[in-house]
């Protein structure tokens, strides 16, 4: 599988979520900002903001477009990765690492079975 990381889990929506005990990180997929071409803008949740799974949470801007980010599962945003508004290319030079978009306590870590497995996702994506 090219670009589908094996240890994340994916939304139909092209959003991914890395467990970390009950804290999730949520970005887009490499599959995502390869759509969108250069990422310029991106504004993020505020942190204590509650979260209902396909929540509008965040906006990113490219040089094509506008797109919302939505919540792949619930919870509250216990962070944000400031460095992405100062620098929102890391989300196409890093979808999976750098420029992730936030973290959240999740509310209800079951949810996290009903999202996709990578192969699922990749074949979502036509991998």
């Amino acid at each position: 599988m090219s670009n589908v990381p094996a240890d994340l889990k994916y939304a139909k929506s092209h959003e991914w979520v890395r467990l970390d005990g009950d804290t999730a990180t949520v970005g887009i997929t490499d599959h995502a900002q390869h759509e969108l071409t250069d990422v310029v803008f991106v504004e993020l949740p505020a942190v204590g903001r509650k979260l209902a799974v396909g929540e509008a949470c965040a906006v990113v801007e490219s040089v094509k477009t506008a797109s919302d980010i939505y919540s792949p599962i619930s919870g509250e945003v216990v962070a944000v990765n400031n460095p992405l508004v100062d620098n929102p290319a890391l989300v196409n030079t890093e979808p999976y690492a750098g420029g992730w978009f936030f973290q959240l306590k999740l509310a209800n870590p079951a949810e996290v079975n009903a999202m996709l497995s990578p192969e699922s996702y990749q074949a979502q994506i036509g991998g």
